[in-house]
């Protein structure tokens, strides 16, 4: 497939008629499956913020190595801190995993052989549905973008954060106009209570805490850029390269 500026476009799952994911097949047993959430990320980015950020690398490395891309999964595990803000939806650790299985089940019958799940969702309960996945015969491969060392591009960030500098400015590069740059508050917690909330053990939202916990007010689309690519590159290395030796 090509883009309308003539550039390789992504080769996407729902555009393909079942005749020609038969025809890929022939070719290539590749599937990647991104997994993002609806879960609030503060005032000032959407609640689609890790099902955008997990679609567009997807999206980007089906361009670059010709790999079929599956529907982005819009639904993951969340913190039951969150549930306080409007919109967020949350899937339980055993749905998503079920669900997950029930679809490599059925791709795998259509003679998939390899799956690459992309997540960019921080919880441990979702992390062990999305790592927990198996198939029959296929391998399964999980790319956790949070495992990729990001450091060296803040400035203020130290450590994990929910809607902070990282991923506002990820948003501000992929989807500016998605970031309401008027709503950014930084709202900073200390380590053990913010270790408490990241792993669902706070209740209630900390008193006035909009959702972002963070400094959000330091990120940049300049910063977002290397972010992205930073990771890009990682996967790309690490998962796709290999491959194509």
């Amino acid at each position: 497939m090509r883009s309308d500026n003539g550039e390789k476009a992504a080769l996407l799952l729902s555009e393909l008629t079942w005749s020609e994911v038969a025809g890929y097949l022939e070719r290539d047993q590749r599937l990647i499956v991104p997994i993002g959430t609806c879960e609030q990320h503060g005032k000032h980015l959407p609640l689609g913020t890790d099902s955008y950020f997990a679609e567009r690398l997807a999206v980007d490395l089906s361009a670059e190595f010709d790999v079929l891309v599956a529907p982005t999964l819009p639904y993951g595990v969340n913190v039951d801190t969150e549930q306080a803000y409007a919109g967020t939806s949350s899937l339980r650790r055993k749905t998503l995993h079920r669900a997950l299985n029930d679809l490599l089940a059925a791709w795998e019958e259509h003679g998939f052989e390899e799956f690459i799940l992309i997540t960019t969702h921080f919880h441990d309960p979702h992390l062990d549905a999305v790592t927990t996945v198996v198939a029959e015969h296929a391998r399964v491969r999980i790319v956790d973008v949070h495992s990729v060392n990001i450091g060296s591009f803040l400035d203020r960030q130290t450590g994990p954060e929910h809607a902070g500098e990282a991923e506002t400015s990820i948003m501000l590069y992929l989807q500016p106009e998605l970031v309401r740059r008027d709503q950014i508050e930084d709202y900073s917690l200390d380590p053990e209570k913010l270790r408490r909330y990241l792993r669902g053990r706070m209740p209630k939202p900390p008193p006035g805490c909009q959702g972002a916990i963070g400094y959000p007010s330091a990120a940049s689309a300049e910063k977002g850029e290397k972010i992205y690519h930073h990771i890009l590159e990682r996967i790309r290395t690490k998962v796709f390269a290999p491959a194509e030796v």
